[in-house]
């Protein structure tokens, strides 16, 4: 099945955040209640054609800022070879790990292994630890589980919200006062800006990946609580579970089933 048009009748909502009368969320309910769920290793073709074992590790991770590279940094420490296929040999450093991009932006480095580029946290199919362990993903994602934690501790801010998107935005009222309108909806291949056109196949508008038994706001429960807060998550599962009781035929992600 190709992937559905990018542009298609959305329901939305708008409510206060209980926990900061400054902010206004603004949440895609036809995303959030859509049976989106990642599929790597489950038939993810990858962003590129020439990687499709790679699935969205291509380019890297762009960290979000300072705090989000030391958060990863003092994983990174942990990580061993039974978790790390191309973890480098004595003590590892930063510039091991860590480039900047062609605008100086500083993201998770990237590596050709066999003519296929990817993260160097990003593990081949080939992976065989000692220990048995072993196989494609992400050695952070690996190493949360070793250690009983979400991976959203252990990896890039923005691996963990992909494709979940958060925006922020001033909004001036007639009166002068302002509110920040923070925006959660689908990162689609628009998000990654004119280059996200060039993606060979991406997962959010495709119907291969809405293949959940649950809704995307109880399956992502863990990451929205992270990117809202508890009580504005507590208040969107309420409005969540109405858009669900409704049905509307023009409020369902075109690439959900239709059962």
């Amino acid at each position: 099945m190709p992937e559905v048009d990018l542009v298609f009748p959305r329901a939305w909502v708008e409510f206060v955040n209980p926990d900061d009368d400054s902010e206004m969320l603004r949440c895609d309910l036809t995303w959030l209640t859509s049976r989106y769920t990642c599929i790597f290793g489950q038939g993810c073709q990858g962003i590129y054609d020439t990687a499709p074992d790679v699935g969205c590790c291509t380019l890297g991770a762009h960290f979000a800022d300072a705090d989000d590279e030391k958060r990863v940094a003092a994983y990174v420490g942990q990580l061993d070879e039974t978790l790390w296929q191309f973890k480098p040999r004595g003590k590892v450093k930063k510039k091991d790990w860590v480039e900047l991009d062609e605008d100086g932006g500083r993201k998770t480095k990237v590596i050709e292994v066999d003519g296929q580029q990817a993260c160097i946290f990003h593990n081949r199919a080939d992976f065989a630890s000692t220990d048995g362990r072993g196989g494609a993903g992400c050695a952070l994602h690996a190493l949360a589980l070793t250690l009983d934690k979400n991976p959203l501790e252990t990896k890039p801010d923005v691996c963990w919200q992909l494709p979940i998107r958060r925006t922020f935005r001033t909004v001036e009222r007639q009166d002068g006062t302002t509110y920040t309108e923070v925006s959660i909806q689908e990162y689609d291949r628009r998000g990654w800006g004119p280059g996200g056109h060039d993606l060979d196949w991406y997962c959010s508008g495709n119907t291969e990946a809405h293949v959940a038994s649950e809704a995307l706001y109880i399956t992502s429960a863990a990451e929205l609580v992270a990117l809202i807060g508890q009580a504005a998550y507590d208040e969107l599962v309420v409005h969540c579970e109405a858009h669900l009781r409704s049905r509307s035929a023009l409020a369902l992600h075109p690439a959900d089933p239709r059962d």
